[in-house]
């Protein structure tokens, strides 16, 4: 064992004589402290990138090779194992420089592990920090591993995680099966209240991997978290899970300003605020923010603001818009405060908005939302289109749900 192996091994023992201090454990703290059978004499690959750690702050990948664990294998999802790649650019095969291991992109040439790429392992354990709006990538990623793991008739073990949105609070279209993609891949709606552990046991027991097959599946459950949770209320640390989801206010607006993207404006990327801050070069600061203030979306606040975007749309470029504070987020709702926002920016600048029609189909999931958005209809009288779904959605993931209120 190395030096540097030691002392994790250290910081680990140390940290679970002080844990009473931290609610919530992490499934990857339970594994460590309980499970390990379930690794010992396997080869094992772990899809996971930076949020993979216990709740000590130490990494999963570390404390599991300093614990003798033969860890063959590294998945990198979408951003990269260290989560600095941009939204949409493809990613490299690399080797982790701390134990020289493979890691294997899946968001590159393939975005499901192959045959060859699983050779030397025996199972897979997903570590991964969702945030629980449908279009972020990570829970596509899970299903294509899961999909292939099943293939290869290898075990599956997911690692829980708190779904940063809570478990209560369930909302938006539920994806239609004409409008699949990465951003979109399984008929769960936007906001879907599951945590990866239990959204795992939905898709294997609704059939939803490639040709209904189902794979052996673990689910190590956290300890202390409970469906009413918000993320600052489990009293761990917020690691980005990507270069853009800067902190647990960012992944509560997410689900309703992320159609901001299927438009000309920037949603911010390229800011210390993104998803938070909207414009353009021709937006007017103070009569837009005025605009969304006069319009009362609860447990938030609306400033005018400029800003220069580094990267993405307008980057390097004067944009005017406004800034999302949450001030209440237990009032906050994304969807309607998205929309709202949505459709004002092209009431003001009808000429000025451009919008990717199919792409705010592929966000919202429903070809009918999409519509009735592009039409100017108001919030409330869209969200009556989805709700006969989302109520059957609610009965159905009723099913897999293991966590307490």
């Amino acid at each position: 064992m190395t030096l540097r192996h030691s002392t994790v091994l250290c910081f680990c023992l140390l940290a679970w004589l002080c844990r009473a201090g931290t609610p919530v454990r992490y499934g990857a703290d339970v594994l460590v402290e309980r499970d390990l059978d379930l690794l010992r004499g396997h080869r094992v690959g772990i899809i996971t990138n930076q949020t993979g750690v216990l709740s000590t702050g130490t990494t999963l990948i570390d404390t599991l090779v300093s614990l003798g664990i033969q860890v063959t294998a590294l998945f990198s999802p979408e951003h990269g194992i260290g989560g600095g790649a941009a939204a949409g650019e493809s990613v490299r095969d690399t080797v982790d420089a701390a134990t020289g291991i493979r890691v294997y992109s899946l968001y590159g040439v393939t975005r499901k592990p192959t045959a060859a790429m699983l050779r030397a392992v025996d199972l897979l354990v997903y570590d991964l920090q969702d945030v629980g709006a449908r279009f972020f990538t990570h829970i596509s990623t899970m299903k294509l591993a899961m999909e292939a793991a099943a293939e290869a008739g290898l075990p599956f073990i997911v690692l829980d995680r708190p779904n940063p949105l809570g478990g209560l609070f369930m909302d938006g279209p539920v994806l239609e099966d004409s409008l699949r993609s990465f951003v979109g891949a399984m008929p769960v709606p936007v906001v879907y209240a599951l945590t990866c552990g239990e959204l795992a046991q939905m898709i294997n027991g609704e059939g939803w991997l490639s040709g209904g097959r189902r794979v052996h599946l673990t689910v190590v459950r956290m300890k202390g978290w409970r469906r009413s949770m918000r993320w600052e209320e489990t009293h761990l640390r917020w690691i980005r899970p990507s270069p853009s989801m800067v902190s647990e206010e960012t992944a509560l607006l997410y689900p309703g300003l992320c159609i901001i993207e299927a438009t000309n404006l920037s949603e911010g990327r390229g800011t210390e605020n993104p998803f938070q801050m909207i414009g353009a070069p021709w937006v007017d600061a103070e009569r837009m923010a005025r605009a969304v203030t006069d319009l009362h979306l609860p447990g938030v606040d609306v400033w005018p603001v400029r800003f220069i975007p580094a990267v993405s749309k307008h980057a390097g470029k004067a944009c005017g818009g406004i800034r999302v504070d949450v001030v209440n987020p237990a009032e906050v709702d994304p969807l309607a405060t998205g929309m709202s926002i949505f459709r004002e920016f092209r009431r003001l600048y009808p000429d000025s908005v451009d919008v990717d029609v199919k792409f705010l189909g592929r966000l919202l999931g429903s070809a009918t939302a999409a519509d009735r958005l592009l039409r100017g209809d108001p919030p409330q009288s869209i969200r009556e289109t989805w709700q006969v779904p989302l109520q059957r959605y609610r009965k159905n993931a009723s099913k897999y749900v293991v966590y307490e209120e």
